[in-house]
């Protein structure tokens, strides 16, 4: 009961913008969304990615990243007293660039550190597969894969993820897959979510609730289930909205208290 107590929906801990390339506004208009919501604080969470194999570019640079503090730390100054503006990261884990993007973490002083997987590499396809996609030929590419191979491996790639990287949230547990059809969690995959779940409590990292979710398939990101195995273990809980436009700050964030209310206490 404590965890859902200390739930705070004033603040909006996953935002993106245009920076990213896949995403509209600027970080002041996301900014200008969240005071006329009401909000008291946001945290941009920018795309960082090494080692991808894809045909699009949908992360920053480090240039990017530069340019994203210089500006934030402007508006961090221009909105003192009307809204608290964090800086922080989505790092999408590679097992073959994990060095790599350990020295980039380590070049900012983040705000936040939320971590997710969103490419996989494999030696089927000249690209890597984009696990969070509904463009038809990521679809296409992961059923090719075998979609039951693919949730194995994510699930074990973020688990070792959450032991080697100084992550401070993990993101959208279960979003991987979500535009396939006909997906099922096998007992298997439940497993790793405990496994997961136990990784998270150990490194004392906090558990995403995206509310990205409700659109997609009604429930957030990871489903209420796994919200409740959190809770459990006493893991902090933090609801983000994924925003890709200003309009999606704060999404469905009134829709969280009657959702835990289902939850046992």
């Amino acid at each position: 009961m404590a965890i859902k107590s200390t739930i705070n929906l004033k603040f909006d801990g996953h935002v993106h913008t245009s920076r990213c390339h896949h995403a509209s506004g600027t970080m002041e208009e996301y900014v200008s969304s969240a005071i006329d919501k009401k909000l008291e604080h946001i945290m941009f969470l920018e795309h960082m990615e090494a080692g991808v194999h894809y045909f699009e570019t949908t992360w920053l640079t480090d240039q990017d990243f530069a340019d994203y503090f210089q500006e934030g730390q402007r508006l961090q100054d221009k909105y003192s007293g009307q809204l608290i503006i964090g800086l922080g990261v989505e790092v999408g884990y590679s097992t073959t660039h994990s060095q790599e993007l350990q020295e980039r973490l380590n070049k900012h002083d983040w705000d936040q550190i939320g971590i997710s997987y969103h490419f996989m590499p494999d030696p089927d396809h000249i690209f890597d597969l984009n696990l969070l996609s509904r463009q038809a030929r990521n679809i296409q590419a992961i059923a090719e894969t075998g979609r039951e191979k693919v949730l194995d491996r994510y699930f074990n790639t973020l688990t070792e993820a959450v032991l080697d990287l100084p992550g401070t949230v993990l993101c959208h547990l279960d979003a991987a897959l979500r535009f396939q059809p006909e997906i099922h969690l096998t007992p298997g995959h439940w497993q790793q979510i405990k496994g997961l779940l136990d990784a998270i409590k150990a490194r004392d990292m906090a558990l995403e609730i995206n509310t990205s979710g409700f659109s997609i398939r009604g429930n957030p990101f990871p489903a209420p289930a796994i919200i409740q195995m959190a809770i459990d273990r006493e893991i902090s809980l933090l609801v983000g909205s994924d925003a890709h436009r200003p309009a999606d700050v704060g999404r469905d964030f009134d829709k969280i208290p009657a959702l835990l209310a289902t939850l046992p206490l």
